[in-house]
């Protein structure tokens, strides 16, 4: 049965005008204006750990290193029972990122969800091109399914959404059970950049030039990247889990998620987009510091 996505637009926050002000500033002033192809990839590793380093911490949740299928990850557990598990694969272009940069995001969804938060730490291009970061989520996912019976989740921001999603197309293709429930912090579904969005603020973290470099190091020569494995709005969506995505309207993917989410309802998928007027890419970053990162992640909780 086909349908339309559930779409709720919020408007541009009121609040913190001035620390919304000077988040956007920094961000475009240090992520968007360092973190770009003329770096090299481990200088850009370098800047986004020390933009990163200094987190708000989340009360009552205790973080602890591990090991999942072979790769090391950071478990978020909160205080008392909690009601499953949450796998969570960062967000970085494929090419940047780690546990410990997601750990304000992880930390607030295991506090308001309830859940023990896995942040997998995931092979990286261009190290380790396509599919290894797939194969990872993939044998992480089939580990937690093993030790755990209680409900399972997973979810994602950027790049780390669209290895969730990917994820459970191929749950489905090797008829393993689905998640409960998929997030996707907005996605990127399309590598072939013919539908960015040019917001009229501007976007304070992502540029074409570096999302082109992401692209080709994440796709080794010879590989499409159109096929449904890595552009996943180019798959058959049938099937997959509740799914929620989040997008904020000042981001050139912001019409990855609109498109997803259209698609995904048409094939029959319950889904719910929030579209988040006046922010950035992955707002949700800045949880427990702009009340709109932290209202963001109590209804993904809530979902």
């Amino acid at each position: 049965m086909s349908g339309h996505a559930a779409i709720t637009r919020y408007p541009a926050p009121s609040e913190q005008p001035l620390l919304r002000a000077a988040l956007r500033g920094a961000l475009t002033l240090l992520f968007r204006g360092l973190i770009r192809p003329s770096l090299p990839i481990s200088g850009q590793r370098l800047v986004l750990r020390v933009l990163t380093a200094v987190h708000p911490t989340q009360p009552g949740v205790r973080r602890q290193a591990g090991q999942l299928a072979g790769r090391p990850c950071e478990w978020h557990r909160p205080q008392g029972a909690s009601h499953g598990t949450l796998l969570y694969l960062h967000g970085g272009a494929f090419m940047l990122g780690a546990p410990a940069s997601h750990r304000a995001l992880c930390a607030a969804l295991a506090h308001y969800a309830q859940l023990d938060v896995c942040a997998l730490d995931y092979r990286l291009a261009p190290e380790h091109p396509f599919p290894a970061a797939l194969d990872d989520a993939l044998a992480a996912y089939r580990c937690l399914r093993a030790q755990d019976e209680r409900a399972l989740f997973i979810g994602g921001d950027s790049a780390g959404g669209n290895l969730a999603l990917v994820t459970c197309l191929r749950l489905r293709e090797q008829a393993i059970s689905q998640p409960a429930a998929l997030l996707c912090l907005a996605p990127v579904v399309d590598f072939s950049g013919v539908q960015l969005h040019q917001p009229a603020a501007g976007d304070p973290l992502l540029n074409p030039a570096w999302l082109e470099l992401a692209h080709a190091c994440y796709c080794a020569p010879g590989v499409d990247p159109m096929q449904p494995w890595i552009s996943p709005i180019n798959a058959d969506l049938h099937g997959l889990p509740p799914l929620l995505l989040q997008v904020g309207e000042d981001e050139l993917l912001r019409n990855d998620s609109l498109r997803l989410a259209e698609k995904a309802a048409a094939s029959g998928v319950r889904v719910r987009l929030e579209h988040y007027l006046g922010l950035w890419h992955v707002f949700q970053c800045h949880a427990g510091l702009l009340h709109a990162a932290d209202r963001a992640l109590q209804s993904a909780a809530d979902f």
